[in-house]
């Protein structure tokens, strides 16, 4: 069975301050990468953001995740 790793970080300049989070994802031999930010956050909301992100868009149901 295949399984999909989902790798994520975030980080604020500063808490609160300018931050962002990213997100790869692989399956298989094929990868995705997705990435965000804000202008006034915190590292903490940036890292929970991340894996929002990520889970929110899985599009197929049933299958396995790290």
């Amino acid at each position: 069975m295949s399984k999909l790793l989902i790798y994520t970080d975030g980080s604020s300049r500063g808490n609160p301050g300018p931050g962002g989070w990213g997100v790869v994802m692989k399956f298989n031999e094929r990868s995705k990468e997705l990435s965000g930010g804000e202008k006034f956050t915190t590292n903490n909301r940036m890292e929970l953001m991340a894996v929002i992100v990520a889970l929110n868009s899985l599009t197929k149901q049933n299958i396995a995740v790290t």
